[in-house]
């Protein structure tokens, strides 16, 4: 059974984006997975939610650090080709664009993973705040052809009083 996320969210997927199985693609903590309609090279492009509260004394520099050392247990070459704080005080964001190689389908691999980290209150207890994680992985042909969707989607995630995801 998949997790369920700290804190309700809400979201659309960008057309064409198709709901799959969370723990089909062998992700650990993956409250919600989609794939796109058309794979590259036999590799489909997916796009995950993770969640988790966040630590009193943990930054979303902390928790970005720690998806890439997790992604190194299992991929090589993994860089960080580029990560920015955004969002506000009150509403804190980080994203970060990872390139690395893996094994997939038997095959070795070229993929770029983009991230978003989103800091959220419970909407039912506003002194609770967890980190919303959304991945875009795609192969590094790809990506960018992808990327906007990813985009679009980000854009509609948001807190929710009802139990969604």
């Amino acid at each position: 059974m998949a997790p369920t996320l700290p804190v309700p969210i809400e979201f659309s997927l960008p057309e064409g984006w198709l709901a799959a199985d969370p723990e089909a693609g062998g992700g650990v903590g993956v409250a919600f997975a989609a794939v796109h309609p058309q794979p590259d090279a036999g590799f489909t492009a997916n796009i995950t939610i993770h969640g988790e509260n966040w630590p009193d004394t943990a930054t979303l520099v902390d928790l970005a650090d720690e998806s890439v050392k997790s992604l190194r247990d299992f991929a090589e070459s993994v860089v960080v080709a580029d990560r920015r704080e955004v969002g506000s005080m009150d509403a804190p964001a980080l994203v970060q664009r990872l390139a690395f190689s893996a094994v997939a389908d038997g095959k070795r691999r070229d993929l770029v993973q983009s991230q978003v980290y989103l800091s959220m209150l419970d909407v039912a207890d506003p002194h609770r705040r967890a980190v919303v994680r959304m991945a875009l992985t795609a192969s590094a042909s790809q990506h960018d052809t992808v990327l906007g969707d990813f985009q679009d989607f980000v854009r509609t995630v948001r807190p929710s009083a009802g139990t969604e995801v």
